[in-house]
């Protein structure tokens, strides 16, 4: 198990800039001062420390804290790269996603509002604790977001959801 003191020893961690340094050679694939990290194909950076893969945002807070956080770490602005520490947070998993990006699939703009194409009405719902919430249908699209918004907030969702 990575500790901080391991950590310390091998990285340098820059909390303003997210970035990661090496403080002694690993090998011919890093010297001291190189930044650290390559990226997955999920999209998140990590570091190999001691043959054990590891993201750099779960190492971030692990420099800082000296320990791993419980949950996840979450991004708070949904760019995976940016680990700088005030863009990190620890949540559930629960918590987590009540801070999601839009998804490239959505039509509407809006996470939770769609096209009742049937009825030519504009349907919002919620997810929240594992059940989908039908929140109603509306003629008028803003009405269907504000309502949207509003149990957004009665069910704790980050303001950065759906952005």
């Amino acid at each position: 198990m990575l500790t901080q003191k391991r950590l310390k020893e091998v990285l340098r961690y820059d909390a303003h800039s997210g970035l990661f340094f090496w403080t002694k050679d690993i090998g011919s694939r890093a010297k001291i001062g190189e930044q650290a990290g390559s990226l997955r194909k999920n999209g998140y950076l990590s570091i190999m420390v001691d043959k054990k893969s590891h993201y750099c945002h779960r190492l971030a807070w692990l420099y800082i804290y000296g320990q791993f956080p419980d949950g996840e770490v979450d991004h708070i602005n949904h760019n995976k790269l940016d680990n700088r520490f005030c863009n990190l947070r620890a949540v559930l998993h629960c918590q987590n996603s009540k801070n999601t990006k839009l998804p490239a699939d959505n039509k509407s703009g809006v996470v939770g509002v769609i096209l009742d194409k049937a009825n030519n009405k504009w349907m919002a719902y919620i997810n929240s604790d594992g059940k989908r919430k039908h929140l109603g249908r509306y003629s008028d699209y803003f009405e269907a977001i504000c309502v949207r918004k509003s149990a957004e907030s009665r069910h704790g969702f980050h303001p950065n959801h759906g952005l």
